[in-house]
């Protein structure tokens, strides 16, 4: 259905943008996915993608965000924090947006994007193919991104460590 849509929208000049969530797999809870896949969020094992606990960055919480390291590496809210750098997180997260791409659309909105180094996002956006030509885009055209960057000031995280990536 989703293909489908991607594929009309383009015809008639409207185009897609996904909001992507790679910060982070759930937190503790349910453990049967909408698609009907398992998981096991408190040992860090999710097999529909597959992620495991080799994937993770250590459990801790979210407590200063005057400390990048932990806003960066820990958990938001109990949500297990994949790590980024991790050449096989990368190589998933890359897939899923590359399939995203063939499919047709024109760019993501990325969750949580303080919560990731920006040396790995730049990493994974620099990885992901140009956009697909046979929905109607140019050719060596790249995809929009959009980083959701909450920067009040007031925090050690800033905007601009992100701007040079895509729109914050």
């Amino acid at each position: 259905q989703f293909a489908s849509m991607v594929r009309r929208c383009n015809n008639a000049g409207v185009r897609t943008y996904v909001d992507v969530v790679f910060n982070h797999m759930a937190a503790d809870g349910g453990r049967t996915g909408t698609g009907g896949s398992s998981a096991d969020p408190s040992s860090k094992s999710f097999p529909g993608v597959p992620f495991s606990s080799l994937d993770f960055n250590p459990t801790c919480a979210i407590t200063n965000y005057a400390d990048p390291v932990n806003v960066r590496n820990c958990e938001l809210v109990g949500l297990r924090d994949l790590n980024q750098g991790n050449a096989y997180v990368r190589d998933r997260i890359v897939e899923f947006l590359d399939h995203l791409v063939d499919l047709g659309v024109a760019g993501f909105r990325v969750d949580a994007a303080k919560h990731m180094w920006p040396a790995d996002l730049n990493v994974i956006y620099g990885r992901v193919k140009n956009l697909n030509t046979d929905h109607g885009f140019n050719s060596g055209a790249r995809p929009y991104i959009v980083q959701e960057v909450i920067d009040l000031g007031s925090e050690s995280i800033k905007k601009s460590e992100y701007t040079g990536m895509g729109a914050v």
